[in-house]
């Protein structure tokens, strides 16, 4: 199998996916228990994702502009900011980071 039947196997089977979403019935997402869990979700994969990224290396531990923007979106989760303005400033943190080094 190519690179392009992959992506292209892939691309259908998360367009299938979100298609299935559209068939879950309202009343099950406004319950308190899936809302929460929908919420909090977004946040664990972004942890398990930088997780991954600076020990999964087979390199070993990786400290580069990843560690600053870490630590800047951990205080501003502490300060209850929202969380695509967290994503945002510790994106821009890295990047300028990263310009300057």
């Amino acid at each position: 199998m190519t690179i392009w039947q992959t992506l292209i196997l892939a691309s259908i089977a998360v367009l299938a996916l979100k298609l299935l979403g559209y068939l879950v019935p309202p009343s099950l997402v406004e319950k308190p228990t899936p809302a929460r869990v929908a919420n909090l979700l977004t946040v664990a994969l972004l942890s398990a994702l930088i997780v991954v990224q600076t020990f999964g290396g087979s390199t070993g531990i990786v400290v580069d502009a990843r560690i600053p923007a870490l630590l800047l979106a951990a205080g501003l989760f502490a300060l209850r900011v929202p969380f695509i303005i967290v994503v945002a400033a510790a994106a821009v943190t890295a990047a300028l980071i990263r310009l300057w080094t």
